[in-house]
């Protein structure tokens, strides 16, 4: 991994270090020729202004950073690389493709994406693990192609009133490669050090540009090609009763119900005995999926007169996905020997395509610079099962379904945006921006193939299962492992967004910056409007000091998953301590069941924050920054807990709902205070013939707390042991699921023909809190290390092995996880609990 954050901090630097816009004294000759990247987030208008004098804390990754981190995906890859983000793992069924990231211990609700400075649409999919169950269809990074990315520029600062209510913990802002020559090719390989499954990933990704007409036109493609295997690494599991009597049946009631004699029973027992000693323990499925992805992309540009350029890029993607799960015992409700007769682990499978297309112009009208963009886009994600059953329908159930749910969102954004400068008699001129927005986001979801979701009931015969534990008892009623919609959870929802924004830049003295943004939005529904309003500010004393801050206030409307989405799951859960087939019910917030159960009418959050920090260069070639902040967020949307127990069961049943065991659904619970700083210091040094070392470290310390939960539901006045509205569980996802302090010390050589990037992180202590808290799992600190080591062979050849987490660093195992599966030991841990992987990759520009 080479030195991150400022180490790399832009294409340019990637060749000639900028440490604060100076090099080391003895290298004044090569900083008269080096220019620091221009950033383009988090101010509009005015002057060009780099990291190293912006009013704003900004970090800027090279594009080939991204390389460095071996096997992660795009989300990983930021976790890497940023301290304030956490990538959330998340290893259970079929939310395993959602993998959130927090950013200032803030889910990905609160951090909105760009590319090329234009809003990315979302996905199309809910979280629901990985640290955040709070509903949202946040942008999914992953599938945003890395193949012709130039750089990545996050602000990690408030910019609600800049950019939309989304903007809460900063912006993340892609920038796509806009060479008009040249390209690259490399081919990646490698696997994981230990795990079960297939361990291997292969990654092709290639890139070239070409000039388009003759006044600096150009059109930049990329594409990329990777497979990555399903693999696993569980725990054994150390409940092995997979033949025997299972749990909650006693002999009497075999005896009775199979018709068979205590000899018979007797010798049943003996013989699940000796087939339970040989099972290999093998519990559990859950961990990476099986992922096989391309994604094409293109940017371009047209001048047609000195004031008058018109552009357009475009993304593309399809993944397709296999995702494992926990075993169904041979002995459960959900198992049928004709099928089966040693049990199966259920697949998920998803089809998901994604693309986005965004063209406009800019230019000059006078003394005004203009720019109008018009951008669509979709994600759609199917989801069916190449092996699953539904025991409702017996032992003739199908084994394969070709179709379970289907999810579909699209967006549609018109901006404009104006600026120019006005002199006003100040050290600097007045810059003055303003803008509009117009956005229609569109959430859909179809149905299952209607034998998925058609009431049907199965009581277990004779001879269905051996041994005959279960005669008589009610199978399992859903598709084991799959998210199935029935009609009455498909919904068809639109919501239109106007928005507008004044932005001015002032400056008093030279050394004296103030800016000011108010933005006022609009949404249709129950949303209504905002006015959100930041005062951002820096003053340098001298060359060596400055000193910066941002006070803001930010509105989030509830997105249309968490108004609108609704679910019937068929995965397991643990049910009075033992994991079993569980039928869960999410209910739309406005459904009958939520409203009998106490849900209200949802609101938009809102928020304010404030932050301070100190810019130090105490050398030529040493950038120190320092950044503290504050976030408060009101009526914040949760997801409840699971609600079941002896005030939920006879609501269900009155309603006709018998099948169902648990019911969840989304509101305004909670109010939160973070706190938080980043720190950053970067140097180069130059080492005579040994070349140059950059050396880099960045820390952020981020505690959140809830300050305020609303009182349960009257109705909920008796639930069950391990139920709760808004549980320990669900406040510790919140606080304490997301290490508090995270350190990443960066280092990369470049000298002869060899460059080495080596990078530790250390992640603190975390707690996945449980209901009982007597079940809660403690995790301590833990140091990963990732290295680079890449020789040219040629000028244009390069050839590297590395390693990501080279020491097989995981979790511990400390604390109660699943006897039945041996799943669940790690949590959602902030890194990859899959251990070491060691790669090889060959390069090739031309």
């Amino acid at each position: 991994m080479a030195g991150s954050i400022l180490a790399f901090a832009s294409a340019a630097r990637a060749e000639t270090e900028v440490a604060g816009g100076v090099v080391a004294a003895a290298d004044a000759a090569e900083a008269e020729t080096a220019v620091e990247a221009v950033i383009v987030t988090g101010l509009r208008g005015g002057a060009q202004r780099t990291v190293a004098d912006s009013p704003a804390p900004i970090d800027v990754l090279d594009a080939k950073q991204l390389n460095y981190t071996g096997r992660a995906e795009f989300s990983e890859a930021l976790s890497k690389l940023l301290p304030s983000v956490n990538f959330g793992t998340n290893q259970a069924g079929v939310n395993s493709i959602v993998r959130p990231i927090t950013n200032r211990g803030l889910g990905p609700a609160y951090t909105l994406v760009l590319v090329n400075g234009k809003r990315r649409h979302n996905s199309s999919l809910l979280t629901n693990g990985g640290g955040d169950t709070s509903g949202v269809n946040a942008v999914d990074l992953d599938l945003i192609p890395t193949s012709a990315v130039q750089r990545i520029e996050v602000l990690k600062d408030s910019a609600a009133a800049q950019y939309g209510s989304d903007a809460i913990a900063g912006v993340v802002n892609v920038v796509l490669d806009n060479s008009a020559k040249g390209g690259s090719l490399s081919v990646t390989y490698g696997g994981l050090y230990g795990g079960e499954g297939d361990p291997d990933t292969y990654k092709i990704q290639g890139d070239f540009g070409f000039a388009l007409g003759k006044q600096g036109g150009f059109v930049h493609l990329g594409g990329d090609y990777r497979k990555r295997g399903l693999a696993w690494w569980n725990l054994k599991a150390t409940d092995t009763n997979l033949y025997g009597l299972p749990t909650g049946r006693t002999a009497a009631q075999v005896i009775a119900t199979a018709g068979i004699t205590q000899a018979q029973f007797d010798a049943n027992v003996a013989a699940a005995s000796a087939r339970n000693a040989a099972w290999n323990a093998d519990g559990a499925h859950n961990g990476d999926p099986e992922v096989e992805a391309f994604n094409l992309t293109y940017n371009a540009e047209l001048p047609l007169s000195e004031d008058l350029t018109v552009y357009s890029y475009g993304t593309y993607g399809q993944r397709d996905t296999v995702i494992g799960n926990n075993f169904r015992r041979p002995n459960s409700n959900a198992s049928f020997s004709a099928l089966f007769p040693n049990g199966y682990y259920p697949l998920n499978n998803t089809s998901e395509t994604d693309y986005q297309f965004v063209g406009g112009g800019r230019g000059k009208l006078g003394a005004w610079d203009w720019d109008f963009s018009l951008s669509q886009g979709r994600n759609r994600n199917h989801q069916f099962s190449d092996l699953a059953i539904r025991p409702a329908l017996g032992p003739t159930s199908p084994t394969k379904w070709p179709n379970l749910a289907t999810f579909l969102f699209e967006q549609t954004t018109a901006n404009l945006d104006v600026t120019r400068e006005i002199e006003i008699g100040w050290a600097k001129p007045l810059s003055l921006s303003f803008g509009a927005e117009a956005r229609r986001d569109h959430f859909q979801t179809f149905a299952a193939d209607p034998l998925a979701y058609t009431p049907a009931a199965y009581v277990i015969q004779k001879g269905d299962q051996q041994y005959d534990w279960n005669v008589g008892v009610l199978a399992s009623p859903v598709v084991q492992a799959a998210v199935v919609l029935t009609p009455d959870d498909v919904v068809d929802l639109k919501r239109d967004v106007v928005a507008g924004y004044v932005d001015l830049g002032l400056s008093p003295t030279d050394k004296w910056y103030v800016g000011l943004a108010v933005r006022g939005e609009q949404y249709t529904g129950s949303a209504g409007g905002t006015v959100g309003v930041k005062v951002n500010s820096r003053y340098d004393f001298t060359d060596k000091v400055a000193v910066r801050g941002t006070v803001g206030t930010g509105f989030r409307a509830p997105s249309l998953t968490q108004l609108g989405y609704a679910q019937t799951d068929g995965r397991t859960a643990v049910i009075n301590g033992v994991l079993q087939p569980n039928v869960a019910k999410l209910a739309r917030n406005d459904s009958q069941v939520a409203r009998l159960l106490g849900a209200q009418d949802l609101k938009p959050e809102e928020s304010w924050n404030v932050g301070l920090g100190v810019v130090l260069r105490p050398t030529a070639n040493v950038n120190l920054t320092i950044d503290a902040y504050h976030i408060v967020i009101e009526d914040r949307i949760v997801r409840t807990g699971r609600l079941f127990g002896p005030s939920v069961t006879p609501i269900l049943v009155a309603n006709g709902l018998s099948q169902i065991q648990s019911v969840e659904y989304f509101t305004n619970a909670v109010d939160t205070r973070t706190d938080g700083v980043d720190v950053v210091l970067d140097t180069t040094r130059r080492l005579g013939d040994w070349g140059r070392l950059r050396l880099s470290a960045a820390f952020n310390y981020n505690k959140t707390d809830v300050t305020h939960i609303i009182d349960a539901p009257a109705q909920l006045s008796s639930l069950s042991a391990g139920s709760a509205f808004f549980g320990a569980d669900k406040v510790g996802e919140l606080t304490v699921l997301n290490p508090h302090t995270k350190l990443i010390l960066g280092g990369n050589l470049s000298f002869w023909r060899a460059e080495i990037n080596l990078q530790t992180s250390r992640y603190g202590s975390y707690v996945a809190r449980q209901i009982p808290p007597t079940t809660d799992r403690e995790f301590g600190s833990k140091w990963i290390t990732d290295l680079d080591v890449t020789l040219s062979i040629t000028e244009r050849a390069r050839v590297a092995i590395g390693a990501s987490n080279l020491f097989d660093v995981r979790p511990e195992t400390n604390g109660v996880g699943s006897p039945q599966s041996g799943a669940g030991y790690y949590a959602p841990s902030p890194y990859a609990p899959s251990g070491g992987f060691y790669y090889t990759r060959l390069s090739l520009d031309f």
